[in-house]
């Protein structure tokens, strides 16, 4: 929780929240600790405490306050409180994931969606199962055991991904930010995976010290695929309540040039098995 305050004070300027720069040059970027505490109405002592992690017990009022003079995003509150419960050593406002597989019912939905490429993935992004479109979309995924099979660490450590994803900084800091929100539910396997990543790759390090927090909705995204070329699909995200495991399929409606494309992808799965 300190952490991430500091980073987020560092990168909210006085003009951002309309208090004045004042003459002469900072010595550091961002809000000053007694014009933070001033905007969310707390003494500069008690929010000192609180950054320099002294104080383990904020109240959700302050924290609301604190959230709301850094003009966090509600993924971003969410996560600060979640942070708060973790410090504080109260239960998590989230259960973490009970289970690593992949049931039945979901490996039957990602074969109804087919030939649209989907995923079952879990809180840090591991891949728990795939259709067999969905291991084609990236290529080189599936020549990774299955344990290894994550989308993130495709995102920043397999060559391929660097071509495939058209706006490849925009997925890598997507990625970044939605392991954030994994902190809370899955701390240990995501410090595991953060540590992984952080020593293979410079700029996974820079986007992890950002400190942004949101989570994946759905939106976007173009490829360049070897097999079938630039295309751009559109992408869902359903979540099953208590587990923390997410669906994710790339779509595009019947008829238009995207859909034949992944119709092509489809016809190029026969040796491809599920994950």
């Amino acid at each position: 929780m300190a952490t991430f305050l500091r980073v987020r004070r560092g990168q909210i300027g006085p003009a951002d929240v309309g208090l004045p720069t004042g003459p002469g040059i900072r010595r550091t970027p961002g809000l000053r600790r007694e014009e933070l505490a001033a905007l969310a109405g707390v003494s500069v002592d008690y929010y000192i405490r609180i950054e320099q992690g002294r104080e383990t017990a904020p109240s959700d009022a302050v924290l609301g306050a604190l959230a709301r003079a850094l003009r966090l995003s509600a993924d971003e509150h969410a996560h600060l409180l979640g942070l708060a419960d973790q410090v504080g050593g109260r239960t998590p406002r989230r259960r973490p994931a009970d289970s690593q597989q992949a049931g039945p019912g979901l490996r039957l939905l990602l074969e109804s969606v087919r030939p649209s490429p989907a995923y079952v993935l879990d809180e840090v992004n591991d891949v728990l199962a795939a259709n067999p479109e969905g291991l084609a979309l990236m290529p080189g995924l599936g020549d990774w055991p299955a344990g290894q099979r994550n989308t993130i660490r495709y995102t920043f450590l397999h060559a391929a991904a660097r071509v495939l994803f058209a706006d490849w900084d925009r997925v890598a800091r997507n990625c970044v930010a939605h392991l954030h929100t994994a902190e809370l539910t899955a701390p240990e396997r995501t410090a595991a995976l953060v540590a992984e990543l952080s020593s293979a790759s410079c700029e996974f390090a820079a986007l992890w010290r950002r400190h942004e927090v949101w989570v994946k909705r759905g939106g976007e995204t173009a490829f360049r695929h070897p097999a079938i070329g630039p295309v751009r699909l559109a992408n869902e995200v359903l979540t099953r309540a208590g587990d923390g495991q997410r669906i994710l399929i790339y779509q595009a409606p019947p008829g238009t040039a995207e859909y034949d494309a992944l119709v092509l992808l489809a016809m190029t799965t026969e040796d491809v098995g599920t994950a």
